[in-house]
């Protein structure tokens, strides 16, 4: 091998361990007890009989989570096909002979991607072969790298090759039967919405965390932008907070360190734990090819690749799957058995791995005698691994559970060996699901309450607790600044415009004497801008399910389809309960739902249309950022194309909620699979270049410091800024009563009052003058606390709402409806005049604010209970 290419693979290297260090090493391993990434490390580099004892307190450990499992001595394998969508990649990997460039392909009489028909073709045989899953690879987003990828997906009607995995996914469940298990790549939170309901299950390696290998010239992964070891870690988070099962793993000895290698194992660790989501970790050993960068590199050795798999058996555990190719070990196999792994993988009695092409599949039945001689039972498993089938919803779209549940097993979860392999329908629900559960929670919540404080699922759907308190625990408790606040209020009094950021932080954290002072100031501007009027509207919220499994986990209103308080309305029910509002005077129905497994793509368009037909005049403000991913993602439609059809379906304006704080270090710990920021962003974005004007919103006083509230604040003004799109800014104070976060010990108890204060003073001086109407929420603080606010900054009281379940099943106290009246008692009682509005804060028609009035004291009687 040539001096560069020496370079290119030598790793840093540290000293062997002590034998001191190993035996202590070795006997905690034996013992049981947790290890640190240092003794990982030791144990990495065991050989020998030390290799032998580490190997044997490591079968010990899958044995005994086999035995919990129910399926105890069973080593299990998938039957697949090995679909290579296409060949071409945007990363330059220094080991790769998968990938290829368009000249080759079309040399070779290629496309640039396999057509529908090759992939069918290739689908159909493994069915007739009994074949259960379809693992589809490809190479990472190959149109932004090569403009022949680019013109082949144009010429086919794809807008990305994402579309077309999604495409083909769909007819491979549909005429084949096969269960994909989809390759593509590192993905966006966004593309795994559009992937998972047409999967089984997704995998991506990890590979190594070593930073190194991909920044620094030579390395195996330089110029590979998909290779940086945070954004692949940013892949697993991503697929554990969409509750998708998740293969992923190691590629030993591309130059990594011990040290590298087990950081890389605890990283591994640490998102299974948090999301439960990882289904298998694949340990490979690396394997020089000719005709690439590192074909002079040597080959991982089967002392690495077994010590590598006991060591990850010891770090993830009994309950973790762990796979070995078995194409990889020259014929080893009980040697990878003795290390604790407990399954083979993908094995194809039809097509070879693509990825190694060089080293053929055993035979299934090589396979099982193998094991059987180190006394393990083959047994075929799904694409999916047997945990996640028994569990069924929110790690199964229902989409595919019924393509799932036709080929396995229910009582083992692993793969019915005599079910016939064929098509099933793949499609979106047509409407929405029928009426049923506590449809009249909008109305009982205010006299019986809720059934009980918690969903049934708690500990399951919000993901792991424990973590999420050191994660919590790690970051600290806010610290209050000791910023020179005279300067500060002198700056926001003369202009606020110019506050510093450091500036702005002083008077987030202003109390006393000061904070009164920062609220005249900001109570003064809120005057010099929108005058003294305290406006309203008159409108009615519409929750038309609160059926939902993202695991939001302020969100004590979302529950499983099971739960007592559980309900989703008809269409028929939503447009009865708009024409009620109309009746009694609204202009608005504000419509938001939860996240309902079933609900089809198109049913928003449907809810939308369904009020305007019955009501043409009211105005819908309907259907927040999350819901329109939603949306879009199930139907298969750009976010842009989605908002145009709920447009034209009758969408007016959407909500700007689903924010929280747009800063994902605390989203995250918030909601375990809700958008993230940037495409919230995106969301809003979209909708005010269509002409579709939106609220903004920030829920504060949970787990946010006032660092988090500026950089919301921030944002919101610099996208105003843009598009002038938003039409108020609500503050939503945290509702902490019934919230799991709170539950589960890790929130605060919702801000305190001077909190509120500084928040509402502080968005009327950061968002000056962008955004000019700053919305309180009575719902939340109250006619006394809402009064308070009036006299902060804020002008504007939200709204009659008519039914609000979301604040109530959170716990908050103060009812569900207001009538005109008591609004207008809010405003007097903060010495300001009062004006109704409509939802773009224009003048209310004299008719509708008659029969507001007119109807003001019957409210309560004109909500009736619908069946």
């Amino acid at each position: 091998m040539d001096a560069t290419a020496a370079d290119r693979t030598d790793s840093p290297t540290s000293p062997p361990p002590t034998a001191s260090a190993m035996r202590r090493a070795l006997r905690r391993a034996r013992d049981g007890v947790a290890l640190d990434v240092t003794e990982a490390a030791v144990l990495l580099r065991a050989r020998g009989e030390d290799l032998r004892d580490l190997c044997a307190s490591a079968a010990r450990v899958r044995d005994a989570g086999l035995e919990a499992a129910g399926r105890p001595g069973v080593i299990t394998y998938s039957k697949s096909v090995f679909i290579p969508l296409t060949r071409l990649c945007r990363d330059k990997c220094h080991y790769c002979t998968f990938v290829t460039v368009p000249g080759k392909l079309r040399r070779a009489g290629h496309g640039m991607y396999m057509s529908p028909d090759e992939v069918l073709a290739v689908a159909r045989r493994g069915a007739e072969l009994g074949c259960k899953e379809a693992l589809i690879t490809l190479g990472d987003k190959p149109e932004d790298r090569w403009p022949e990828a680019r013109e082949w997906l144009d010429a086919h009607g794809y807008d990305d090759t994402v579309a077309y995995v999604r495409a083909m996914s769909i007819r491979i469940l549909e005429e084949t039967g096969l269960l994909p298990h989809l390759n593509p790549g590192v993905l966006s939170w966004t593309d795994f919405q559009r992937l998972k309901p047409v999967s089984a299950s997704m995998g991506m390696m990890l590979e190594t965390t070593a930073t190194r290998l991909w920044s620094e010239p030579g390395g195996p992964h330089h110029g590979s932008p998909d290779k940086e070891p945070a954004v692949r870690l940013r892949v697993l988070e991503d697929a554990g907070r969409s509750s998708v099962p998740f293969t992923s793993g190691l590629l030993i000895g591309i130059g990594e360190t011990y040290e590298e290698r087990a950081e890389s194992l605890f990283a591994l660790r640490k998102v299974s734990r948090a999301y439960h989501g990882i289904q298998e970790l694949i340990l490979q050993n690396f394997r020089a090819k000719p005709d690439t960068a590192m074909r002079g590199m040597p080959d991982a050795e089967l002392d690495e690749l077994v010590a590598t798999v006991a060591v990850a058996r010891h770090v993830l555990g009994p309950a973790a799957c762990l796979q070995a190719p078995p194409n990889l070990v020259d014929g080893e196999y009980e040697r990878l058995i003795g290390a604790g792994i407990d399954d083979w993988g993908g094995v194809s009695p039809l097509t070879p791995d693509h990825v190694n092409p060089e080293r053929p599949w055993p035979q299934i039945e090589r396979l099982a005698e193998r094991s059987a001689a180190a006394g393990f039972e083959l047994r075929e498993r799904l694409a999916v691994y047997p945990e996640y089938v028994r569990r069924g919803e929110p790690w199964l779209d229902p989409r595919v559970l019924p393509h799932v549940r036709a080929l396995a097993d229910p009582a083992t979860g692993l793969a019915n060996p005599d079910a016939p392999v064929t098509g099933l329908p793949w499609q979106e629900p047509e409407d929405l699901p029928e009426s049923y559960g506590r449809t009249d929670l909008h109305a009982t919540i205010d006299t019986e309450g809720r059934t009980g404080d918690r969903r049934a699922d708690f500990e399951d759907v919000y993901g792991d607790w424990e973590v999420l308190r050191e994660q919590v625990l790690a970051e600290g408790a806010p610290q209050r600044l000791a910023g020179d606040l005279r300067e500060a209020l002198a700056v926001a009094a003369d202009d606020p415009t110019r506050l510093t950021d450091d500036q702005a932080l002083a008077l987030f954290h202003a109390d006393g004497p000061a904070l009164d002072a920062l609220c005249r100031i900001a109570d003064d501007v809120r005057r010099d801008t929108v005058g003294d009027d305290v406006t309203y509207c008159v409108t009615r919220n519409i929750n038309f399910t609160n059926v939902c499994y993202t695991g939001c986990r302020f969100c004590a209103f979302a529950q499983r389809r099971t739960d007592a308080d559980a309900y989703t309305l008809s269409l028929q029910q939503v447009a009865d309960r708009a024409a009620q509002a109309w009746e009694v005077g609204a202009t608005e129905v504000c419509m938001q739902g939860g996240i309902h497994p079933d609900l089809p793509g198109t049913a928003y368009f449907d809810i939308a249309r369904a009020v305007k037909e019955r009501v043409p005049g009211i105005h819908v403000h309907a259907f927040s950022p999350m819901e329109v991913v939603n949306g879009a993602t199930r139907t298969g439609l750009p976010i842009r194309d989605w908002l145009q059809r709920a447009k034209e379906a009758g969408l007016d304006t959407i909500p700007g909620t689903a924010a929280e704080i747009l800063d994902d270090e605390v989203r995250w710990v918030l909601t375990k699979g809700k958008l993230p920021a940037a495409t919230w962003v995106e969301v809003v974005t979209t909708a005010h270049e269509l002409g579709i004007r939106s609220s903004s919103t920030m829920m504060y006083g949970h787990v946010d410091t006032p660092a988090h509230w500026l950089g919301h604040l921030r944002l919101l003004a610099e996208i105003q800024q843009r598009t002038g799109g938003f039409t108020e800014f609500v503050t939503l104070p945290f509702v902490h009563t019934n919230a799991p976060v709170y539950l589960a010990g890790i929130a605060r108890p919702g801000p305190t009052a001077r909190d509120n204060r500084a928040v509402v003073a502080m968005a009327r001086l950061l968002l000056h003058p962008h955004i000019p109407n700053i919305q309180t929420s009575w719902v939340k603080l109250g006619a006394e606390g809402a009064a308070e606010m009036l006299r902060s900054g804020a002008n504007d009281l939200g709204g009659t709402l008519m039914e609000e379940t979301i604040s109530r099943m959170a716990g908050s106290a103060y009812g569900s409806h207001k009538s005109v009246r008591d609004l207008q008692a809010i405003a007097e009682a903060a010495g300001r005049p009062h004006r109704q509005r409509t939802t773009t804060y224009g003048e209310v028609p004299a008719e509708r604010r008659a029969a507001a009035l007119a109807s003001d004291g019957h409210l309560p009687e004109l909500l009736p209970v619908l069946d």
